[in-house]
């Protein structure tokens, strides 16, 4: 494994997870899912991030099941996360999970996440949200029981639904995963976390590619003689934020896994980190009831 891309960070569970993953959202077809985990396999990544609404599980699993031998690892090597998407929220979690399970084919999912705080065909401020969110957790308590779901977690959670989680579960969520980048620093999301002991995941650290021309992300990535999606990548894993940068493409794989051989300055970070407005380029959960 490359020593450069083996930085970890420990759940709450125990278990050691990469911070840095391949994100596959928009990975489509058996062909371009494979080529994508072959490049990152090769590149040094261990951890790969799927979704039931990406509908990608199916090729990821047959790609990772294909390539670990190639590339001299087993299945214990990798860490595969997964997420229930907000179709089979509530009732019908138990279905959405065990579906996920036998698309991967895996044996077992190393995390799986409550994609989405709402309920698909539900109005967002519909008070059965939380009850729904409240069947999902337990479904994914029993099946982290059972061994078959290693962790447990949540994705796009507000504060509130974080504190509401933490006040009722039985098993504590070891991930949250939410977008997070300079112009989006999440503050308070992230000191509840730290708070919780839950590991603060990113997604979309380049502002869905708008970020890497802002002028001073421009600036620190000529100083330090790194690409603009690499200054971005470092800023959050330098926190101790674990990112899932997406992308097909095999040298840009290979690049944005370069994270771990350099080091931004106290002011760069704090440079970067004063870009923070608020903003938002995915879906916003604050309505969400």
């Amino acid at each position: 494994m490359s020593s450069t891309t083996t930085s970890s960070v420990t759940l709450n569970t125990g278990v050691q997870m990469p911070l840095l993953g391949l994100g596959t959202y928009k990975l489509h077809g058996s062909e371009e899912v494979y080529r994508a985990v072959d490049a990152a396999l090769a590149a040094g990544y261990r951890a790969f991030d799927s979704a039931a609404v990406y509908r990608n599980e199916a090729d990821m699993g047959r790609s990772l099941r294909e390539l670990l031998h190639k590339h001299g690892l087993t299945r214990q090597d990798v860490f595969i996360t997964s997420k229930l998407g907000p179709k089979d929220q509530g009732e019908r979690a138990m279905e959405g999970a065990l579906h996920s399970l036998s698309q991967l084919d895996l044996g077992y999912i190393d995390l799986y996440l409550i994609h989405w705080p709402g309920t698909q065909g539900l109005a967002v401020a519909d008070q059965s949200n939380p009850g729904n969110r409240a069947q999902s957790w337990a479904t994914l308590e029993e099946l982290h029981g059972q061994g078959k779901l290693k962790a447990i977690g949540v994705s796009n959670y507000t504060v509130a639904h974080m504190r509401e989680l933490m006040q009722s579960c039985k098993v504590p969520p070891a991930v949250l995963q939410v977008e997070f980048h300079p112009r989006l620093c999440q503050a308070e999301l992230k000191s509840v976390c730290e708070e919780y002991g839950v590991c603060f995941q990113a997604y979309s650290s380049l502002g869905q590619g708008d970020l890497v021309t802002d002028p001073v992300v421009l600036e620190v990535a000529k100083q330090c003689q790194r690409t603009p999606a690499q200054v971005l990548l470092r800023w959050a894993v330098q926190q101790g934020v674990a990112v899932l940068p997406k992308s097909s493409n095999a040298d840009r794989i290979q690049e944005n896994a370069r994270l771990f051989d350099f080091t931004l300055s106290d002011a760069d970070m704090d440079r970067l980190s004063a870009l923070d407005c608020g903003h938002k380029y995915c879906w916003d959960p604050s309505g969400v009831a």
